[in-house]
């Protein structure tokens, strides 16, 4: 991973958004910039040049082994504190006149900013920085479209696992300990999320995670999943039938699917993700279902499970070549069922790569 040449590109972002310092608090983006993997850590990047790493003495020897671009400081306080500490000695030190120090307001509760503000003793104002590394993470590099791909094809194995063990009568659980098993098994360093495993009339709840309730004889099952592998995420859902499917189910499953089909035609480079949600919005209002399409078509991932940008009406942000997305059209009847197919594309410039296996017949168990 290019981690010099991120905080190289980050450091240049500095001076046009008035800081002169970036506090990174976000573990992900800290990261992205670095390669650390520790559970508490800040990153402290200048515009004039270095980079600081504070985190404590659990991480001593990892934090060694991982980081080669930054400064690594080891402290017995918060890293958010030491790293206050430690700009106000530089500027007493340098008796520079008052810094700008932008922090990530998502990652740091009131309390913590005003103790970081306190600490600081006035040498630094603080102000709530726009999403810098989120913008660059958007946008994946070679690297990392290849651990994505490992994921993927590691998540992909689930599925089979999934339908060996959907049956009439057993829980939504008893499947998902088997996935995920067999995730962990092959080498999976967690789920990217709880798995989704949705029966029956609970096939109609979005995000059903898997419970004891029992597989029914008859009926839709949403089977959404992914694992964590190097660090990145995969995403997939299928949906299968138990028992015979009825006309009317076919063809609510061929209406999600056609939905799909036609939103992941619809990504190129240049294109907004409006645009794309719309594609598959429309294909469910000509079906009549698009009051039950409940959510967005999609999302960005990589070092997180939901990653900008977010493909939903009223977004203005214009895809990229090299955005790795998620493309999940679903429709749910409460209290009768649901079905969602969903796979995660890589944008190019006149199109897009699926990533996941294609397989999307309606699978009759």
């Amino acid at each position: 991973m290019d981690h010099v040449g991120r905080v190289r590109r980050l450091r240049t972002e500095l001076p046009g958004n008035r800081l002169d310092f970036l506090l990174v608090t976000h573990l992900p983006n800290v990261r992205y910039l670095t390669g650390f993997t520790g559970s508490s850590a800040a990153l402290l990047v200048g515009k004039g040049g270095g980079a600081t790493l504070f985190t404590d003495g659990r991480y001593i020897t990892q934090a060694k082994e991982e980081v080669t671009n930054a400064r690594i400081v080891i402290g017995t306080k918060s890293p958010v504190m030491v790293a206050a500490e430690s700009l106000t000695a530089r500027s007493t030190r340098s008796g520079s006149q008052r810094m700008s120090l932008g922090i990530e307001p998502e990652s740091l509760s009131a309390g913590l900013r005003d103790r970081l503000a306190s600490a600081l003793r006035g040498r630094a104002r603080v102000r709530s920085a726009p999403p810098l590394v989120e913008r660059a993470r958007m946008v994946k590099d070679v690297d990392e479209i290849r651990l994505i791909r490992r994921a993927i094809e590691l998540g992909a194995s689930l599925f089979p696992v999934a339908c060996a063990n959907i049956r009439p009568g057993a829980s939504e659980v008893e499947v998902a300990a088997a996935m995920e098993y067999e995730a962990r098994s092959k080498g999976a360093e967690g789920m990217s999320f709880s798995t989704i495993l949705a029966a029956g009339p609970r096939s109609a709840v979005v995000h059903g995670r898997a419970s004891r309730a029992r597989i029914p004889r008859r009926g839709f099952v949403v089977c959404d999943f992914g694992v964590i592998l190097h660090g990145y995420c995969s995403d997939r859902t299928r949906t299968v039938h138990v028992g015979r499917p009825s006309k009317e189910a076919r063809a609510f499953y061929a209406a999600v699917l056609e939905a799909q089909r036609t939103a992941i035609a619809s990504v190129r480079a240049g294109v907004t993700v409006a645009e794309v949600d719309e594609a598959a919005r429309s294909v469910l209002r000509k079906a009549k279902l698009a009051k039950y399409f409940t959510h967005s078509t999609g999302h960005g991932l990589g070092l997180e499970i939901h990653e900008a940008p977010r493909l939903a009406a009223g977004q203005a942000q214009k895809l990229e070549a090299g955005m790795v997305v998620t493309i999940e059209p679903g429709a749910y009847v409460p209290g009768k069922w649901g079905v969602r197919i969903e796979d995660v594309v890589v944008v190019t410039a006149a199109a897009c790569e699926v990533l996941t296996p294609a397989d999307k017949e309606l699978v009759v168990i």
